[in-house]
């Protein structure tokens, strides 16, 4: 163990010692200095700790207590965290295309995706895997069985699952999984309709496939719909840029050397009249995005200001496997306009009325009812059912057979393992559940200003 906790140090130590421009800002013998006296208290801890304490727990903690003081968006990422960040970037992988999780020492199908070979061969939301290419998979974690499972697209793949008591095997080829972050459709009028939920790489592809269909039904006018999208890649927002916007900058990235890096856009003629939808929860990536629409005036922003995170994290794969994030730009709209913390003011300010959630009680989070359980949390998700339609007696706070039998039921509805148990993944699901069926009953008022303005 103490091999493992100096080689620990030693890595730590090396990472600072690529930076240049950080090393300039410490005392290097008094970080030298402090760096022996945590070793020190680590050794001291571990002799009297009562616990075991693994190589892998050291590690992140002192990786996680570094990056926790740099900023909200500074990050270090396990191998497998790591691993799953780059897919979600990328906005697809080559597997089969099922989303697992670790429930009670089995790996279990959570979801499996839409048009993957998963769905299509018949796996099911609450399959056991118990082996990948005749490979006995039990003690192994939900990342390792991932990365068996996941291999180069047109390769053959067998997946050994257990259903109930039945054993089931599947003989799969894997293909390219698409995380498909863009929805396109035809309002009244003839105007189209884009939803964009994240900035991946293939983002850019998506949307041109839906402009492709919109072209072919001679679409002039597009809502683009970028509420609630967190963000993504700077190159996305600048690629989706060259879809709507005239040539010239779009973004400007300045580094903490005084470097300046210029984003363009090549788009000689504009195409469509846009109006470009923001809230609160529109950050990052899309506020390059409505920046450049807004401020070079060749579109209409509508909805409520943006969030204001105007700061670049860059990626880096460590030695290890493992990945960290940290800031290391700020970027500004056109002409240089300031964006972080301050955000992108629409210019049609419209607010939607939000659903009115007082008498649902909030789930605590703290725990994770199981049959014969008396809470709130229980009173919580009877009476989401019973909005939603579930066949629910009046809510009591009492988990009975009936509530039971019912929440397994929107478990399985809702593509997730239907054990029963209202864990945190079932909470959250329900309440976005109650969400989604509270808003169908409201108009959005922020969608029809912007159809209204561009009409």
């Amino acid at each position: 163990m103490k091999r493992k906790v100096s080689l620990v140090l030693a890595v730590l130590m090396l990472l600072f010692s690529f930076t240049p421009a950080w090393a300039a800002e410490l005392d290097r013998e008094k970080f030298s200095e402090d760096v022996e006296f945590l070793k020190k208290v680590i050794y001291f801890v571990l002799g009297r700790y009562q616990y075991e304490v693994s190589h892998e727990d050291i590690m992140n903690g002192l990786y996680d207590g570094f990056f926790g003081v740099l900023d909200d968006y500074s990050t270090y990422y396990t191998s497998q965290e790591y691993e799953a960040l780059l897919e979600d970037t990328a906005g697809e992988f080559s597997g089969i295309g099922v989303q697992i999780l670790d429930i009670n020492g089995q790996v279990v199908v959570v979801t499996p995706l839409a048009g993957s070979p998963a769905l299509e061969a018949g796996i099911k939301a609450g399959d056991i895997i118990k082996s990948v290419d005749d490979k006995d998979v039990t003690g192994l974690t939900a990342s390792q069985v991932s990365l068996l499972i996941r291999g180069e697209q047109g390769t053959p793949v067998k997946i050994g699952i257990l259903r109930g008591k039945e054993n089931l095997a599947f003989d799969l080829i894997r293909r390219t999984i698409v995380i498909s972050s863009v929805e396109g459709k035809i309002l009244e009028d003839n105007i189209g309709y884009l939803k964009v939920t994240s900035f991946s790489d293939n983002t850019a592809d998506l949307v041109k496939k839906e402009l492709d269909i919109f072209d072919e039904n001679n679409v002039k006018k597009i809502v683009i719909d970028m509420r609630n999208n967190g963000g993504g890649t700077l190159n996305s927002a600048v690629e989706l840029l060259n879809f709507f916007v005239t040539e010239g900058p779009v973004v400007y990235v300045k580094y903490a050397d005084g470097k300046e890096d210029i984003y363009r856009s090549r788009l000689k003629e504009q195409k469509y009249e846009i109006a470009v939808l923001i809230n609160e929860g529109s950050a990052s990536a899309t506020e390059i995005f409505a920046g450049a629409v807004k401020y070079k005036k060749e579109g209409i922003i509508v909805g409520t200001n943006s969030y204001g995170k105007g700061v670049v994290q860059s990626l880096y794969r460590l030695t290890d496997g493992s990945g960290v994030k940290f800031t290391t730009a700020e970027y500004f709209s056109v002409g240089r306009t300031p964006v972080h913390k301050i955000g992108i003011s629409p210019d049609i300010l419209v607010e939607n009325k939000k659903p009115d959630l007082s008498e649902y009680p909030q789930f605590s989070k703290k725990q994770k009812p199981q049959l014969g359980n008396v809470s709130l949390d229980v009173l919580a998700a009877e009476m989401i059912l019973k909005e939603l339609g579930y066949e629910i007696e009046e809510p009591d706070g009492v988990y009975d057979p009936v509530s039971f039998k019912q929440i397994m039921k929107f478990q399985e509805d809702s593509l997730l393992f239907p054990y029963g148990t209202i864990d945190f993944a079932t909470q959250d699901a329900l309440y976005k559940a109650l969400v989604k069926h509270m808003e169908a009953d409201t108009e959005d008022l922020q969608l029809k200003a912007a159809i209204e303005a561009l009409k």
